[in-house]
């Protein structure tokens, strides 16, 4: 899938904002998710507000509702596979357990896997969203 596709399958679709990165790293993740056959948009986000604050440019990746189940076991894959490499924690931790499809992604400080509360891990109250 390229980008001309997925702007195609996006066309007339109710879409989200499921992520907010850097230009750099949202391209990364949006070739990734067309590499894995999941439509996804980028489009730029507000600043932060403040005049003159420098802060750099945030982009905000858009995707369908329905699709993001798979595109949370495809950034959880990339993250689990970036602290494998650098030896941020161990393999045997849960947090860099693989994703089993639909259940919740563990959380990345104590690797509970459940539902959020507020927005934060129901265990140690890290605020993820």
């Amino acid at each position: 899938m390229n980008t001309e596709d997925a702007e195609g399958a996006l066309a007339n679709a109710e879409l989200v904002a499921c992520m907010q990165a850097a230009l750099p790293e949202a391209k990364e993740v949006r070739d990734a998710c067309l590499a894995a056959e999941i439509p996804v948009l980028l489009d730029r986000d507000v600043c932060c507000g403040r005049t003159g604050c420098g802060c750099a440019p945030k982009m905000q990746i858009l995707a369908r509702a329905e699709d993001l189940p798979r595109l949370t076991h495809l950034i959880h894959e990339r993250w689990r596979a970036l602290a494998l490499r650098e030896g941020t924690i161990g393999a045997d931790h849960p947090a860099v357990a693989p994703l089993v499809d639909g259940t919740d992604p563990p959380c990345p400080a104590c690797g509970m896997a459940a539902p959020l509360v507020g927005g934060a891990c129901s265990d140690c109250g890290l605020q993820l969203e």
